[in-house]
């Protein structure tokens, strides 16, 4: 790749002279102009980025790092964020951080060392004081999965309150063997939802059966496994409690045939389509990303103002067929 000095010899101009052109200043003539565009086109130049933000102190973009850019409670969080970095005139820079917590650290600290004016950021791993010393000079705010170990600012949906109001909806239909399939069980959403399935079952006097807890079930295969399992049961479940969508999705393929009662936290695509409809706890993605980009501008131009740290907001029921099968 050519660098500046390369594309300035060639066009018999000086390298400040490049970077004038290439940011459109009027003050370089238009002789000098077409003759450093055309070395530009023909040695394929672009600029430097990081050297860019470097000399300007910060990037004009916001990052957005979550688990799976395709997941589509994450695509609509990256989509808000994006637009509300649209509106005050910055990039959006997205990446997935995948399944792996080892490789979340690599991946986000990528995204920091182009000096962003902010990052949200939906964790995979559970420990993140090592973001501390990034925090002095970048605004970083987390999104539907909230730290553990670091004081930053959060946007979570009310994981505990939902899965009661989720496995409480069962127990009113009737099921007092109530099966909880989640994701891993370290992260801090599946805490609080398997806390707030615990709570319905003590306040219904149902008993708490650690055999009916199942982890790792947002994919197929190992979603049908734990079905297969939780049927062999002397006694089964006759409900299910979902903790995420993509465990729900998973569920879809899994009970093909064998409809069983299902309440879900977050609403998918399809919820509304499949038959029996999911019955879920809506979310507001959207929202979470929106609000955690505009809390990124609050910081950034209001920096010594006193914010609440942590929102929580409120997730509703949404009653379709598949709790009354």
């Amino acid at each position: 790749m050519a660098t500046m000095r390369e594309v300035a010899a060639r066009a018999g101009v000086s390298p400040k002279t490049v970077s004038r052109v290439f940011n459109d200043d009027p003050h370089v003539t238009p002789e000098t102009r077409a003759r450093v565009e055309r070395v530009m086109r023909e040695l394929n130049y672009v600029p430097n980025a990081l050297a860019t933000t470097f000399r300007s102190g910060r990037s004009r973009a916001i990052g957005v790092a979550v688990p799976d850019i395709v997941d589509p409670f994450f695509a609509a969080i990256a989509r808000s964020v994006e637009g509300v970095a649209r509106e005050h005139g910055l990039s959006t820079l997205v990446t997935s951080l995948g399944e792996d917590p080892a490789e979340e650290r690599g991946a986000i600290e990528s995204l920091l060392a182009r000096q962003l004016t902010g990052l949200v950021l939906a964790p995979v791993g559970t420990v993140h004081s090592w973001l501390a010393r990034w925090q002095g000079h970048t605004s970083i705010v987390f999104v539907d999965r909230a730290p553990l170990d670091i004081v930053a600012d959060s946007f979570t949906d009310d994981d505990r309150g939902g899965a009661v109001a989720g496995t409480q909806h069962l127990v009113e239909h009737g099921h007092r063997r109530i099966a909880y399939l989640g994701d891993r069980l370290d992260l801090s959403t599946e805490i609080n939802r398997l806390a707030g399935y615990r709570a319905a079952l003590e306040r219904a006097g149902i008993a708490f059966d650690e055999g009916l807890v199942v982890a790792n079930t947002a994919r197929r295969e190992p979603a049908r496994a734990a079905l297969d399992r939780l049927r062999s049961l002397a006694d089964p479940p006759t409900a299910i409690f979902s903790s995420n969508a993509r465990t729900s999705m998973s569920l879809v393929y899994a009970l093909a045939g064998r409809p069983t009662p299902v309440v879900g936290f977050g609403d998918f695509p399809f919820a509304d389509a499949v038959t029996p409809a999911f019955t879920v706890l809506d979310q507001s993605p959207a929202r979470l990303g929106e609000l955690a980009a505009r809390r990124i501008f609050e910081r950034v131009e209001h920096p010594d103002r006193s914010l609440e740290r942590s929102i929580t907001l409120d997730v509703a029921l949404l009653e379709r067929a598949s709790c009354g099968v």
